[in-house]
């Protein structure tokens, strides 16, 4: 891609109701552009982004033996009758024609436990895991803090159905593993811990995957000993530490980026969603959920890399793999073939100068900046720099194409 063709252009001003770092630097940045309170545009770069996160969730889902389907955002609200969470505060209540009731779904249990039914009769049918990355809308009181809190937003939801609570709670473990995975991965892996939260309606306790971050909006109390933590709401009744009984917990900053449930049986109970065990007697199915944002996890990843310039992006969600700067003229023939050779390059071609193309680069946070110039090529070369460090070196160019691969490899 040519900066110049590129739709979407970066600002130096910050918009006067960006009230967290990462609305302001996903602004600034043109990866995103805010509609009306709580609901955003994704411009290319943002939609590189978002789909990057997308796709390694998908990844680890299908490598636990998820199967992608796809829900619709809008729904019957008899459905939300049926589990008594129509007065849900959060619900978009619509009118259809024929004077029709309709929701726009905020999660889709009331959705996929009557889908799975029609295709669940026997135990030979469990355990089933089916997910979706979907749409997802909030009447949030107050959207707030760009991508972590909005009205619409991005959701990938598992849902997983088993004979008894014994199978759910194996499958809870493996999901519990794969939601590491996806955080390691995508480069927050390190800052993600596994905190306990209150398990409402369904069971003792919920977990959450808590990202620690000084801006966060959220306050758990992490144990230094076993590295997880426990959520503000439950630290009333749950004083020490649940792993290892430690009551040396220490109140931090956290980011919420993921959340699980053992829905155990109601949904199911409310559908009347049984199947048949190997003796022919009639089971209720139990059930299990499993939430992530990749809208959320983008947005709380600015939050924790950035520094006072711009976003720096962990290697596997960058937009691009390398910015690559041409100035005296130059940089196409090195624009041509770092394409011939696979490379996902971004290069800026615009007639600007030199320090606004490193302010934007800065700004935009690429993990690589190649500068291609005639003082870079009386060098040796062609100037090398992480968006992480401060120095820069001068290449060989045919070294190049071996030190970004080494460098993503």
């Amino acid at each position: 891609m040519k900066y110049s063709q590129l739709f979407g252009k970066t600002s130096k001003t910050v918009a006067s109701d960006a009230d967290s770092i990462n609305a302001k630097l996903l602004t600034q940045a043109a990866f995103i552009q805010k509609q009306i309170s709580g609901v955003y545009n994704y411009l290319p770069l943002g939609l590189r982004v978002l789909t990057k996160i997308q796709n390694i969730i998908r990844e680890e889902m299908n490598k636990i033996d998820g199967q992608e389907i796809l829900m619709p955002a809008m729904t019957q609200e008899e459905s939300w009758i049926t589990t008594g969470r129509n007065t849900m505060e959060v619900l978009f209540h619509l009118k259809g024609q024929g004077d029709t009731n309709l929701v726009l779904n905020p999660t889709h249990e009331e959705v996929v436990t009557p889908l799975v039914q029609k295709y669940v009769f026997s135990y030979r049918d469990l355990p089933l895991a089916v997910y979706q990355i979907q749409t997802k809308f909030r009447n949030e009181a107050r959207a707030k803090s760009g991508l972590l809190r909005g009205r619409e937003f991005n959701m990938k939801d598992l849902y997983s159905f088993h004979i008894d609570e014994t199978d759910l709670n194996r499958y809870y473990e493996i999901v519990k593993q794969a939601y590491f995975k996806i955080y390691e991965r995508i480069g927050i892996g390190q800052e993600t811990v596994l905190t306990f939260a209150s398990g409402g309606n369904f069971s003792q306790f919920s977990h959450e995957f808590q990202t620690l971050n000084e801006g966060g909006e959220d306050t758990i109390y992490l144990c230094p000993i076993c590295r997880v933590a426990v959520n503000k709401e439950i630290i009333d009744t749950q004083k020490t530490c649940p792993e290892c009984g430690s009551d040396k917990l220490e109140a931090v900053k956290a980011t919420e980026v993921g959340n699980i449930f053992k829905l155990r049986t109601k949904f199911s109970e409310a559908f009347k969603f049984y199947y048949s065990d190997s003796q022919g007697q009639k089971k209720i199915v139990e059930m299990g959920c499993y939430g992530m944002g990749p809208s959320r996890v983008m947005g709380t990843v600015v939050e924790l890399r950035h520094d006072d310039v711009g976003i720096i992006w962990p290697k596997n969600i960058a937009p691009y793999q390398i910015h690559l700067i041409g100035l005296d003229g130059l940089g196409e023939d090195l624009y041509q073939e770092l394409l011939s050779k696979n490379v996902d390059v971004i290069f800026d071609d615009r007639e600007i100068s030199a320090g606004a193309k490193f302010a934007d680069a800065d700004l935009i946070g690429i993990p690589i900046r190649l500068v291609i110039s005639q003082r870079s090529q009386e060098k040796g070369g062609i100037e090398f720099k992480l968006r992480s460090e401060k120095e820069s070196e001068i290449i060989e160019a045919k070294d190049l194409v071996s030190k970004i691969i080494k460098f993503y490899n």
